[in-house]
């Protein structure tokens, strides 16, 4: 399934946590189809967001999107996320 996986860093972990669940519609509408976040364990304010999505052109066209910028200013996304663009290449293992 095609993922965006997005790398940014907060600067209030619960800001953006309460504005990452209220924007799930949003994800939803322009092609996400599940989401997962990742807080890392020795840079708690680096948080790591892997969602799977519909298709990955619809995933750039989210990233470069008005509605993607709003969230993170609302949220308090620091600095400049990273994107990746992700393919899964075979099943996961158990």
């Amino acid at each position: 399934m095609p993922t965006l996986l997005i790398r940014h860093r907060v600067t209030d972990y619960d800001t953006w946590q309460r504005v990452f669940d209220e924007e799930v519609g949003t994800r939803r509408a322009n092609g996400a189809q599940s989401g997962r976040a990742f807080r890392d364990d020795a840079d708690p304010d680096q948080i790591w967001v892997l969602l799977e999505w519909d298709d990955l052109e619809r995933a750039r066209l989210f990233v470069r999107s008005d509605d993607l910028t709003e969230v993170m200013v609302r949220a308090g996304v620091a600095g400049r996320p990273g994107y990746w663009y992700l393919e899964e290449t075979n099943r996961p293992q158990p």
